[in-house]
């Protein structure tokens, strides 16, 4: 039995216990809190074999084969060093860290201490990315030449999006979905410079967090994305890539469930089935698995240079609206 243990019990890690639940060979045996009566009280509820009241209780424990790292991403790089300065495998939820510095510090940390560490954002790693891409390459929709790509959420309300010591705003949150369904439609090896340039605007809050943000994304093959994302209105969350002969829609680029192929004439010539699904989240689960069997380091869906690459892209454009964390001031 494959064994997980997860540090952060919110909402996010309630979704990862739903997920293990209905797959084979693998549990969440241990959960960890900072408060050992909401740990408690979460091992209760889904039947969890060990509860801490400290994160570092956990990353000591011998039995655990996968640390989740559950919490906001501010905490990102604090809970996710402590977990591979205990020699534990490590998945990290999305955004990785708050910026590109941190991500290549937990990187060079893991390769020193030989463990597995990707980062969890869900759409890199579900069918529908070659579902789409077969579409893409199968010329059905002709040359491709543009897509658009919107994401938007009410959260305006929840504490970690609003606040600037928490690294909030729509980018690193949601914003972050926009660019990686970009670079997966649009290219493959990112790191080889593909993109010439990223235009921006943006609108920020009191608290000078981003709360919108549009995001026009040059590709060097002559390739353009038209990106949308807000954390203060609700979006149809469609992703859409026009070629010279038709177009593809992709309903809900967060969690694609629907994938419908028109015609230059809006006629629909193609629905393409998504597979049933747990949550989503399996798929980043059973990628690990996999990867830590093979002893390898990192994921394949989500490379650590990809993730690097997204982060750096974020950093551009939080630079392009002088937008900076209070942690990146000290």
């Amino acid at each position: 039995m494959f064994k997980i243990g997860i540090i952060g019990a919110g909402w996010i890690a309630e979704r990862m216990v739903e997920t293990v639940s209905g797959m084979k060979n693998v549990q969440v045996y241990a959960i960890a809190s900072r408060d050992i009566l909401k740990a408690n009280a979460f091992a209760e509820k889904h039947h969890i074999p060990r509860a801490f009241g400290s994160y570092e209780d956990l990353c000591k424990d011998d039995d655990i084969d996968l640390v989740y790292i559950a919490t906001p991403h501010s905490f990102h790089e604090e809970h996710a060093s402590l977990a591979i300065k205990n020699k534990k495998n490590v998945l990290v939820e999305k955004a990785f860290t708050i910026n590109s510095t941190q991500a290549k510090k937990l990187i060079a940390l893991a390769k020193k201490n030989r463990v597995y560490l990707a980062e969890a954002i869900w759409t890199r790693y579900m069918p529908s990315r070659k579902l789409i891409s077969d579409l893409i390459k199968s010329k059905i929709i002709g040359n491709v030449k543009y897509l658009t790509a919107n994401l938007c959420y009410s959260m305006a309300q929840k504490e970690r999006i609003v606040k600037p010591e928490l690294a909030g705003g729509a980018l690193l949150d949601i914003g972050v979905y926009c660019l990686n369904f970009a670079f997966m439609c649009f290219g493959d090896d990112l790191t080889g410079n593909k993109i010439t340039k990223i235009d921006s605007s943006v609108k920020l809050t009191k608290k000078s967090v981003d709360e919108s943000e549009s995001m026009t994304v040059y590709f060097k093959d002559g390739k353009v994305a038209y990106l949308t994302s807000a954390m203060d209105a609700r979006s149809d969350r469609k992703g859409i890539i026009w070629g010279d002969k038709g177009y593809i829609v992709v309903e809900n680029i967060n969690n694609p469930n629907a994938i419908n192929v028109y015609s230059d004439e809006d006629k629909l010539i193609k629905s393409v089935k998504i597979p049933p699904q747990i949550t989503g989240y399996e798929y980043q689960v059973s990628e690990a698995i996999k990867m830590i069997k093979a002893k390898k380091l990192e994921s394949e869906s989500m490379p650590l240079a990809e993730t690097v690459f997204v982060m750096l892209t974020m950093d551009k454009l939080r630079k392009q609206w002088k937008m900076i964390f209070p942690q990146e001031k000290k």
